[in-house]
Formats: C-alpha cells, sequence, structure tokens
C-alpha cells in the first residue's frame, strides 16, 4: 500500500531533522536522515516522493555540507531519473548537501544551459550558492549577461570574493535595470577589493555619481578603508556616522510609524504633508523642487532609508547638495547650493529662487560640511501626519490629493 500524502509530512520530516540535530553531535542527523531515506526508498508515489524531500531540504535549511546517508545513492541515481522536474530538482539539491560530486556537475550544466526551464535553473542557482559552491563566481560573471538570471546572479557574486567580479559587473551595468543596477552597487560596495574598481569606475564617468545612493555610500564607508573613504568624498560627497542623540529620534520616529499599523497612515493625506513641508526642494513624480536630490528613483520603500535621510540629513552628502554660503559686497548672505561658476557669475539655488550673482560683487564663497535639508522637519509634524507622509513617500507611484484633516 501506497503512503498516504498528507499536509504535515513536510512538517514531520523537517521537525524529525531538527530533533536529530538537537541531539549529540554522534548522533544527528545521521539517525533521523537513515528513517527518512528507508521511507523514500519504499515509495513509488511522486507526491509523497516530493513531500518527503520537501521536508528534507526544510529540516538541512542552513547546512551547507552533511555526511551522505546510508542507502543516499541509489536514491540520487532513481529520482534523478523521475518524469517530475521539482523531484529531480530536489533530489539534485540534497544531494549536494551531502557532498555528490555528479549532483554538483549535473547542477552547474542545468544552470548555464539556456535550454533549460528556468524554475530549474534557479533551483539550481540556490543549491550551488546554498552549498557555497567555490567555483560558482565565473558561471555567475557569465549569467550576467542573461537577462533571465542576471539579477540573483549579480547578488550572489558577493559571496565570493572573486578579482573578475567588478570588471564583469562594470562591463554590462549601463544595460542593467535600475533595480539590477542598485543590486550591482550593493555587491560591489560588499568588499574592499569591488569598491575600488567601482569607485574608479565612478570618477572615469562610466558609472554615475547619483547611482550612489545613501545606504551604499554608507556601507562603502563600512569598510573603513581610509584610501576608499578618501576617493568616495571626492567622486561623491561628505559622510559621517550618525551619533547617539540622532539614533534615538530614529528609534523614536520608528516607533510612531509602527504604532499605525499594518497601514500606519494614507497616502493621499501624506502628499498634503510632502506638498507643505517637502515640494519646494524636493522632486517626487516629476513635480517638485530642484534644491534636493529627486526622490522618485531614491529607495523609498525602505523605512529606516527614510528616517535616516530625514532625521539626519547631514550624515551623507552628495557634493553637489553640499550647502554653500555667498556673501555679497554689500553685505547680503545667501544660502543654497552653488550650482555653476565661471569667469562671470555663480549660480545658486535657493529653497525659492534661482540667483546669478556677478562676480564683481561677491566677497566670499564658501562651502560647508552641511545639507541644505534642514534637521528637526518632523518634529513640526504631530504623529499622524508623519506616518501619513512616510507612508506616501514609500508609495511606488502617485496618489490624489485630499483635503481630508489629519488625524490627531
Amino acid at each position: 500500500m501506497k503512503p498516504t500524502t498528507t499536509p504535515w509530512v513536510c512538517m514531520l520530516m523537517a521537525a524529525l531533522l531538527i530533533l536529530g540535530r538537537a541531539q549529540a553531535q554522534d548522533q544527528a542527523p545521521g539517525s533521523n536522515l537513515a528513517i527518512l531515506v528507508e521511507v523514500l526508498n519504499g515509495t513509488d508515489d511522486p507526491q509523497f516522493q516530493l513531500d518527503v524531500l520537501k521536508g528534507l531540504s526544510e529540516g538541512l535549511k542552513g547546512q551547507r555540507q552533511v555526511p551522505m546517508p546510508k542507502g543516499w545513492e541509489q536514491i540520487e541515481t532513481r529520482l534523478g531519473q523521475s518524469a517530475n522536474a521539482e523531484i529531480r530538482a530536489h533530489a539534485q539539491s540534497l544531494s549536494l548537501t551531502f557532498g555528490s560530486t555528479r549532483a554538483l556537475t549535473e547542477l552547474r550544466k542545468t544552470l548555464t544551459n539556456n535550454s533549460a526551464e528556468l524554475s530549474a535553473r534557479r533551483m539550481a542557482l540556490d543549491a550551488l550558492l546554498g552549498a557555497k559552491d567555490s567555483g560558482l563566481a565565473p558561471l555567475l560573471q557569465q549569467l550576467l549577461k542573461d537577462i533571465s538570471l542576471r539579477a540573483p546572479a549579480v547578488r550572489a557574486l558577493a559571496a565570493y570574493e572573486d578579482t573578475q567580479t567588478p570588471a564583469s559587473i562594470l562591463a554590462v551595468y549601463s544595460s542593467f535595470t535600475t533595480a539590477e543596477k542598485r543590486d550591482a552597487l550593493n555587491t560591489l560596495a560588499s568588499r574592499a577589493a569591488f569598491a575600488k574598481p567601482l569607485l574608479a569606475a565612478v570618477g572615469s564617468g562610466s558609472v554615475s555619481a547619483k547611482d550612489l545612493t545613501a545606504d551604499v555610500v554608507r556601507q562603502l564607508r563600512n569598510l573603513k578603508i581610509a584610501e576608499i573613504d578618501q576617493e568616495l568624498q571626492k567622486v561623491w560627497g561628505l559622510a559621517r556616522d550618525s551619533n547617539a542623540d540622532k539614533q534615538k529620534e530614529i528609534a523614536k520616529y520608528r516607533a510612531v510609524y509602527r504604532a499605525g499599523g499594518s497601514q500606519p497612515g494614507d497616502a493621499s493625506r501624506g502628499r498634503v504633508v510632502f506638498a507643505r513641508v517637502c515640494v519646494q526642494c524636493h522632486t517626487l513624480f516629476e513635480a517638485g523642487g530642484k534644491v534636493g536630490p529627486d526622490l522618485t528613483g531614491s529607495n523609498r520603500a525602505d523605512l529606516e532609508y527614510i528616517l535616516q535621510n530625514i532625521v539626519d540629513p547631514n550624515a551623507v552628502i552628495p557634493n553637489e547638495y553640499r550647502t554653500s554660503t555667498l556673501e555679497t559686497k554689500d553685505e547680503r548672505i545667501i544660502t543654497g547650493i552653488a550650482n555653476a561658476q565661471d569667469e562671470k557669475a555663480v549660480t545658486i539655488l535657493t529653497a525659492n529662487e534661482t540667483l546669478v550673482i556677478p562676480n564683481n560683487e561677491i566677497k566670499s564663497l564658501r562651502q560647508s560640511d552641511v545639507s541644505m535639508m534642514p534637521e528637526g522637519l518632523l518634529q513640526l509634524l504631530n504623529d499622524q501626519e508623519i506616518r501619513d507622509l512616510i507612508y506616501y513617500l514609500g508609495r511606488p507611484g502617485q496618489v490624489p490629493l485630499t483635503t481630508a484633516p489629519n488625524n490627531q
């Protein structure tokens, strides 16, 4: 009689292995694995086989190498010939965890086979990454030209310190989508050996400095290498760590936002708040000022990114948004962004106008280490306005305006 497929089979298999891992090392997970191998050997039911394989995969999650249980070679051969592609893929993945060189070779072939099913190729990639295949980096570099797998490939390359990775990514960077460019920058910012070629590419103009978002800059600074910090300041701008008081303030507003529940704010009301306090300087969805960065393509869906930049705008400042103070000979002080200067005049962008000041009227022009964006922006808002604003900032597209009052 064939075993009956039940919804709890996978949970049972996983539980057996988890319990096995809690035993003494010389007993886990071998004894439980042996039981599950016997179960697999005793059934020809494809659905039951798949349930057991999924349970094994769940139970062994997070383990790169496990001694091959007795009898697994027979299962590897038999299930490798299954008509069910999902069974074959799970069996291969588990065989890799058990140290099978045959599975390693087959999974590499599947990954690089453009004719194979995309789902099978993705499972092969996940399996090889899970096993930390030491020969995977060159294959991932090849996949950077494969539109169907280049996104996970560029992310996966961060796990391998391969000297060819920066050049491979930068060679195709211009063809990436916005999301893929973000993945590429995060990978290149993950290691010092990758960061130096990245900053050289920014310096040469092959990668736009505007592509370096605040979170990427912070990651580069977290490498704590003086040479990288110096080059970063040269091509991008100033950056520093937020002090303890700012971190407390960020934590405060994080709690305010999360107190709103699963849908903490109203996007339309948030747009009203944005129009009141932000739109003068920032563009969002093709509307707004130009004093600050265009927010449309930024990492707005990340709560931490939003709070960091609102609460502590001076933590990371691109060169083009550093405040300049211009003093005229008749003692006028102008604060803004000096975005153009030639032998005749300086063009300075303030929060409400663009001024062109002739050089013969200028007494001094100094660039400071602070952003045009003021601190304390959220202090002017009540809790619901804060939630509405942040919720609006995180929306992927524009929403209608509303004149409805905010809740207190």
